[in-house]
């Protein structure tokens, strides 16, 4: 989702949403590695039913890592892909379905963003390299030191884009794995498992999407299926709000900011490649073992409970004295929507609504005062009355002017805090008697830490300034002030993108070719009598094909992924869509601070025009570019052991069917058979020279497709009957007190965990240090800590000077038994700050230390 800030905005917001999650690490014995029995129960003290991931957030950080080594080739890619996805199902431990979703060809509202950042990253990797060779030469001038230049191709990551060769064998390469698994693996035994790969139509969260949805609405659903899906992107959250399941979890890698990363022209740590100094290389371990490599920390996963952001919502949602009757889920879709104006992947955010600057919250509070005069419910099962919307945009329009005053008033103020902060940085330098340089301490990398070398637009809208409007729409659409036409017309297109990204969460792609023609968006203000201006998207658009994306989406530096004439089209001065490959663009930072926040200015690809220039073209592709550039099927694959075998094995004999729902945890959908099948006791070459082939395989794939259904159908936006909401988890409003005694907050998934108690020790430790508002003139009242007379002097607690080393009063204890509490320590700690969170009890850190400390030397 386009909203970088968003997820940083909710878990701070909405802290108790977060659990971390426990992964069990697998055993080494005699040098030999003891896997992991995923069979067994979850450590997480949950059981997950159905596991789905969005591919391609595994596939990007597997192939090009930002934090460690990049794999050498295209098989180390695939096993690290492998890798990653074992230990995603160590954590998870599914027992019905395995879902593995890899992103096809998009809808033409995405391809502008796939193409935006497409192009981005082309022209980034050519900018990198003239900086490295630029730099390079100031250092060998000044006589510096640097490693031999590696010539080595360089991954482009936009072939991670469907119709490529690496996603034709990245898709070999999966099934492969998931043969492997369902025939050597025990956790598997029992799942079904099904691969979409980039033949398959529609990004990956939206095939997954699909899925939920139409196996929903199947009578033989277990409405209490508890799914989990693996992704970083915040629109999963918005997705998985989106389908009202009550037991949705979502797993993603904790963001760690700041990670260290090395030098792209020395390789070492601690500096960017515009501050290398060409110095030579410290030496690494005592024989300079390890020279080569980079510390890295292996990335933990996190679990995101929306069924407890359910429960924020319901608190900051409900609403008194309606004239229409509360319905909590409504109001949950239209939260969902009221968050695509602060930006999605197929629409701007409208320009006075920022997350950083606490839009949604405004959003809400304004909802929640104008609900009252709507009449109803923005949205009703994924589409918009247009009407109520207008009240809320107007209500967003009056504040526009006091927002913009509001961010000239924190610019300047951020400005003020930049100038005072070099200020400080010159005087310390200064009184190090170092030299200050001007590329040491600029201006402009302070304040906004921009590239250098990207060709920047910054455009000056001034929308502080009385004619803030007319002046936006000179300068960003280049039209005249006075042209209202024009004006609605950008208008009609945003409201028709409401309505599609909305129907695109709830029911599905609306329409296969509509986008948001501009690069910017209308104010809340210009939203007026909008009502008539959508009706209903044109029917039985069809998605391009893989092949037709590459050439939307590419830049003629990518050319090389595609046929050799099609290529042409892109670099020949004279091929009538040539305009469509700028070699350069402009990006707008638009009021942000880095270049990859701006807007890059590229040209909207003419889909008729396209079309009409590959038709001269398509009859030179060769059989296996006619296979790559075809639309697929989804593949279901499962063990012998598992209900569903012997009816797949017999189909192969007979003819396609459909799913019996009662072999298969109530899944539906049509079988077909697969060209090329992986079959039980028939071999499976490994298409990864590293691994070996599977000689006894026990695994069975056949082709799958989604249950279907009429023209118009509407998939309800409810709570399935039968469904169990799960158990509170926040505090509630005031203590209730009852016969099991008080509130006690729930930590992690099981609601009968065992909660940490403290022994007497840590019970006067903690006396002592928090009873601050009693009389201090007892006998004890100065005394310190009963760790302070276990040895050495005494230091006063008002801060005076300590008389020895700092754990000169902690008794001795073997390192065996210290290190054998330390992670029961860290467990105790993040229990005690979840508790803290939910019951809106703070007490610092530093004493929770101190009492956990003394519970384990007790």
């Amino acid at each position: 989702m386009g909203v970088p800030a968003f997820f940083r905005w909710l878990s701070r917001k909405y802290a108790s949403i977060i659990v971390h999650c426990v992964e069990e690490k697998s055993k080494e014995c005699n040098g030999v590695r003891i896997p992991v029995d995923t069979s067994k129960p979850n450590p997480n003290e949950v059981e997950f039913d159905n596991l789905y991931l969005d591919m391609n957030g595994i596939i990007h950080p597997c192939t090009h890592p930002e934090d460690k080594p990049a794999p050498k080739n295209e098989d180390e890619m695939m096993v690290a892909i492998f890798e990653y996805i074992d230990r995603l199902f160590n954590i998870v431990r599914p027992r019905r379905v395995l879902y593995m979703a890899i992103d096809g060809v998009a809808p033409r509202a995405k391809m502008n963003q796939q193409r935006s950042r497409r192009f981005r990253a082309s022209k980034e990797g050519v900018e990198l390299q003239e900086e490295k060779k630029k730099v390079r030469e100031e250092i060998y001038q000044r006589g510096g030191y640097l490693p031999p230049d590696e010539i080595k191709e360089r991954f482009d990551s936009n072939c991670i884009t469907p119709g490529t060769e690496f996603m034709d064998n990245l898709a070999k390469c999966l099934r492969y794995y998931i043969a492997e698994r369902l025939s050597n693996d025990p956790g598997w035994r029992n799942l079904t498992v099904v691969l979409s790969d980039a033949s398959v139509p529609g990004e990956g969260e939206h095939k997954i999407m699909d899925f939920i949805r139409r196996q929903r609405a199947q009578p033989n659903h277990d409405p209490n299926t508890h799914h989990c899906l693996c992704g970083a992107d915040a629109d999963l959250i918005m997705l998985g709000l989106a389908t009202h399941e009550p037991n949705f979890t979502i797993i993603r890698e904790e963001f760690k900011p700041n990670k260290p990363r090395p030098c792209a022209l020395c390789g070492q740590m601690g500096h960017e490649i515009k501050d290398c100094q060409g110095l030579a290389r410290e030496k690494q371990g005592e024989h300079d073992q390890f020279a080569d490599s980079v510390p890295v920390s292996e990335q933990e996963f996190i679990f995101i409970r929306l069924s407890v952001l359910r429960e924020y919502l319901e608190r900051e949602l409900t609403m008194a004295s309606l004239p229409f009757p509360f319905n909590f889920e409504r109001s949950v879709d239209d939260w969902v929507f009221m968050c695509f104006f602060v930006g999605n992947d197929f629409l701007p955010h409208l320009p006075s609504l920022e997350i950083r600057e606490g839009a949604i919250d405004r959003l809400v509070a304004i909802y929640k005062d104008v609900v009252h005069k709507t009449g109803g419910y923005l949205t009703e099962n994924g589409f918009v009355h247009l009407e109520r919307v207008e009240m809320i945009m107007q209500a967003v329009g009056v504040a526009e002017d006091n927002i913009f005053k509001k961010r000239k008033e924190d610019d300047e103020a951020f400005k003020r805090r930049m100038k005072e902060k070099k200020k400080r940085l010159k005087v310390i330098c200064l009184s190090h008697q170092r030299e200050v340089t001007s590329g040491m301490f600029d201006t402009d990398t302070l304040n906004y830490g921009a590239a250098s070398n990207h060709i920047i637009l910054v455009y000056f809208s001034k929308l502080w300034e009385d004619g803030w409007k007319q002046r936006y729409y000179k300068t960003k659409f280049d039209v005249d002030a006075s042209d209202e036409t024009f004006r609605r017309k950008v208008v009609k297109s945003y409201v028709e993108g409401l309505c599609w990204v909305l129907r695109y969460y709830y029911q599905g792609c609306a329409s296969w070719k509509w986008y948001f023609p501009f690069h910017y968006a209308p104010f809340a203000s210009d939203f007026k009598d909008i009502k008539g201006m959508f009706m209903e998207f044109e029917t039985g658009t069809k998605p391009f094909k893989p092949l037709e994306q590459l050439m939307g989406v590419f830049p003629a530096a990518s050319g090389n992924f595609l046929p050799t004439t099609w290529r042409a089209l892109m670099t020949n001065p004279d091929s009538s869509i040539i305009d469509f490959y700028p070699e350069d663009f402009a990006i707008d930072l638009n009021g942000k601070k880095y270049a990859w926040q701006g807007v890059a200015l590229l040209p909207f690809v003419d889909e008729r025009r396209l079309r009409a220039a590959l038709e001269e073209v398509y009859p030179d592709l060769t059989p296996e570019e006619r296979k790559r550039n075809s639309l697929g099927s989804d593949m279901l694959f499962v063990g012998k052991s598992h209900p569903l075998c012997d009816f797949v094995r017999e189909l192969y004999l007979t003819k396609p069917s459909e799913m019996p729902p009662e072999l298969c945890h109530g899944i539906q959908g049509a079988l077909n058979l697969d060209e090329e099948p992986i079959l039980p006791d028939n071999p499976v070459v490994s298409p990864v020279p590293l691994l070996r082939d599977i000689a006894q395989n026990r695994a069975i794939g056949i082709k799958f497709k989604d249950p279907q259904y009429e023209e118009g159908f509407v998939f309800k936006a409810v709570i399935l009957p039968g469904a169990k909401i799960p158990s509170k988890v926040l505090k509630p409003s005031d203590w209730e007190k009852s016969n099991r005694g008080p509130w006690k907050p729930q930590l992690g998934f099981n609601p009968n965990r065992q909660q940490v108690h403290l022994d007497q020790s840590a019970f006067r430790a903690l006396s002592h240090n928090m009873n601050r508002d009693r009389p201090r003139d007892g006998l004890y009242s100065n005394a310190p800590p009963p760790g302070n007379y276990h040895g050495g002097p005494y230091r006063p607690s008002h801060g005076g000077p300590s008389h020895g080393p700092i754990n000169a009063h902690v008794p001795h204890f073997p390192s065996k038994f210290l290190s054998s509490h330390l992670k029961e320590l860290n467990t105790q700690v993040l229990t005690a700050q979840e508790g803290c969170a939910q019951t809106g009890t703070w007490i610092p850190i530093g004493l929770f230390l101190c009492i956990l400390f003394f519970c384990v030397l007790s």
